[in-house]
């Protein structure tokens, strides 16, 4: 626990008092977040996500957290001796490759996130989407960006078909916090690497949940002057897209979180993963600490 500059104990009863109304209004509610960025590899920010996730908890939401874990994937291939190769921002995953992730992703990324949640006091589960049968997948059908009568093989990276949510459902009631890896499998039992943007917006989706957050590493979503937009609508993104405003790794972020926004889930919050606790200033304070898309 990092100390605070002396706060006085009137001061922090009105720190509390403010936060109040937030936890009332999001008492019982779901919350996803996806984790990734600097708050996943800095010592002190993944102790500050933990206690975060687990005071969430403790006040009465359901947090659920989704992981990616690029840099740790690229780590453990280069360990073997594998190059990384992606197509249009996308990891090529042959068989050799998706263990690598599978044991990355499932064994090592995951249960550090678990180890640390625990640590903190809450109580963590890892789950893939193996578990109850969570994530349903089938090869990624990747069209060629300049010539779309071309796709291109990137293994085996996969697409949603379906989520069954239930296995989450049921440890949420029961008090444990779900921690999930974003590895789904086929028809004939064969595993798919999935985007964890995108398995965290279906995920919010069939949830039902309040609000879906992701952590990043930048302040949020910026106009062409670099200055952070704090509040937009699906249609003012529209057109973010359209003036090559939003660009580059933010495109596919983005477009998961429009198709959360659009399809139920209350409001999006594009986070800065670097700023210690913003996960807690995003949800229990006025103050915005990245970008929220509203659904309208």
């Amino acid at each position: 626990m990092t100390e605070l500059p002396s706060i006085a104990p009137r001061d922090k009863a009105e720190i509390l008092a403010q936060a109040l109304p937030y936890i009332r209004k999001f008492h019982g509610k779901t919350m996803v977040i996806k984790y990734g960025g600097n708050a996943m590899t800095d010592p002190e920010l993944q102790a500050d996500f933990a206690e975060d996730v687990v005071l969430l908890k403790l006040v009465g939401m359901n947090p659920v957290v989704v992981h990616g874990g690029g840099p740790q994937i690229e780590q453990a291939l280069n360990r073997l001796g594998k190059k990384g190769e992606f197509i249009q921002g996308m990891r090529v995953t042959d068989a050799e490759t998706m263990e690598v992730v599978e044991w990355v992703l499932a064994g090592q990324v995951q249960q550090d996130i678990v180890g640390l949640i625990n640590q903190a006091g809450g109580k963590a589960v890892g789950l893939t989407g193996r578990d109850g049968g969570m994530i349903r997948a089938q090869k990624l059908k990747m069209v060629d960006s300049s010539d779309p009568s071309k796709q291109h093989d990137v293994g085996q990276v996969g697409d949603i078909v379906s989520i069954d949510p239930s296995v989450v459902i049921a440890l949420q009631d029961d008090q444990f916090i779900p921690v999930i890896s974003p590895i789904g499998f086929g028809d004939n039992n064969e595993s798919y690497n999935i985007n964890a943007d995108v398995v965290a917006g279906k995920l919010a989706t069939v949830l039902r949940a309040e609000k879906l957050l992701l952590l990043t590493n930048t302040p949020g979503v910026l106009d062409k002057g670099g200055k952070l937009l704090t509040d937009l609508t699906a249609r003012e993104i529209d057109a973010l897209f359209a003036d090559g405003t939003i660009s580059g790794g933010m495109l596919p972020k983005i477009s998961g979180a429009l198709d959360a926004a659009r399809s139920g889930v209350n409001a999006v919050h594009i986070i800065d993963g670097r700023v210690p606790h913003s996960l807690l200033l995003e949800i229990l304070t006025e103050q915005a600490y990245g970008t929220m898309i509203r659904s309208h």
